[in-house]
């Protein structure tokens, strides 16, 4: 039966990829799984399909989700990230490891919004059990490298922490309806939204214009003495110094001038506590590379630890190489017997040689023509 005109397309937000993109696609995430190997990051696999009730949660847009019912009738989401189903997997099947875990991944993620790609492929790490500073820089620099080990040339990080926002909203005293507007708002760099929830807060000048800094908040480490200035409220003065211990080490690992102190980034997953970060890259108005500390996810799957991570939205890279052309066959077998045929073709398969067999009987010319057209470099004939 013919297929109607939707039938012959795809959802919105969804791709087909032609061997060419699927050739850089893999290049891309094999050099960057080899970078986490090095650092000793092992990878794990979690389904494509997961509960609501794991992934739920900690997602700010209910609508975000994809979501199905099984034969008892239970909720069903394809997975919007890694984090929360990792978080599943560690609180279970590898409860009592030992710490701290460093483990990686490269899966397709799936969210339901008015983006261009709704389903991409991402590859990123999530370092488990440990709350020191130095655990948020190695994953912060190995984002760097990862994105530098790809040959971009322009790109650039920016780290905030998440401490210092909440810690403004703890001194004003905003109720958490309206500090959920702020930051949804400050999370989309939505300047309009931000000055508009500003002016309805009835909060005081002073902390208004503080919010309303925030997004343009960015430097060296010179802002952090600023920010000092602000408030004597300890959760602010905490998030600052830890801020400043993670920077000086991210001199240590020479990545450094990468990075950018960004005041204004709030991650948009409810689950983020501590440092976070982005990268971009240029020509691409959105960030490529997303991630930050975790300490109170754990908990909800009842094995409260702290953790860190990233995820690189590999999938929105492709764009920024060229697509060399895929690598055919070395050899084409062509003549009249095709027992002949097939025992040839997989002798030459045997001592590691690509072949393409001809499904029918052809001569050297039409064979010739087929070789030029697939740019195979070695005809065989077998009589």
């Amino acid at each position: 039966m013919l297929r109607t005109n939707l039938g012959q397309r795809i959802p919105e937000g969804m791709r087909d990829l032609l061997p060419e993109e699927v050739a850089v696609q893999e290049r891309l995430e094999n050099d960057i799984l080899a970078l986490f190997r090095q650092w000793s990051y092992k990878k794990v696999l979690t389904p494509t399909l997961e509960f609501c009730a794991c992934v739920q949660p900690d997602i700010e847009q209910d609508n975000l989700l994809y979501k199905f019912f099984d034969r008892e009738g239970r909720i069903l989401a394809l997975r919007p990230e890694l984090t929360m189903p990792i978080a599943r997997l560690v609180s279970t099947r590898m409860r009592g490891a030992d710490l701290p875990l460093r483990l990686c991944y490269s899966a397709d993620v799936y969210r339901n919004t008015m983006v261009r790609h709704r389903e991409f492929r991402q590859v990123g790490v999530e370092l488990i059990g440990s709350d020191q500073e130095l655990a948020d820089a190695e994953v912060i620099a190995l984002a760097v490298q990862a994105i530098a080990g790809l040959g971009l040339k322009n790109y650039q990080f920016n780290l905030g922490h998440m401490g210092i926002f909440s810690g403004l909203m703890l001194e004003a005293g905003v109720n958490e309806g309206m500090q959920a507007k702020l930051e949804e708002a400050l999370a989309r760099k939505d300047m309009v939204g931000v000055e508009s929830w500003v002016s309805l807060s009835g909060l005081p000048e002073r902390v208004q214009e503080l919010l309303l800094r925030l997004p343009h908040f960015h430097g060296g480490e010179e802002i952090l003495d600023e920010v000092l200035l602000w408030s004597e409220r300890s959760a602010i003065r905490e998030a600052v110094e830890s801020l400043r211990r993670i920077y000086r080490y991210l001199h240590d690992f020479g990545v450094q001038a990468n990075v950018a102190l960004d005041l204004g980034i709030l991650r948009g997953f409810s689950y983020y506590t501590g440092a976070v970060f982005e990268g971009y890259v240029s020509g691409m108005g959105f960030p490529v590379v997303e991630g930050g500390r975790y300490d109170t996810l754990y908990a909800d799957f009842g094995v409260p630890q702290p953790a860190t991570g990233f995820a690189i939205h590999l999938g929105n890279l492709l764009e920024q190489f060229p697509l060399p052309p895929v690598e055919g066959a070395e050899i084409l077998v062509y003549g009249s017997d095709a027992e002949k045929i097939i025992r040839q073709c997989q002798a030459l398969r045997a001592t590691g040689k690509r072949v393409e067999m001809v499904l029918e009987t052809m001569g050297n010319e039409a064979a010739q023509l087929m070789a030029r057209l697939k740019n195979i470099k070695q005809l065989m004939y077998v009589e």
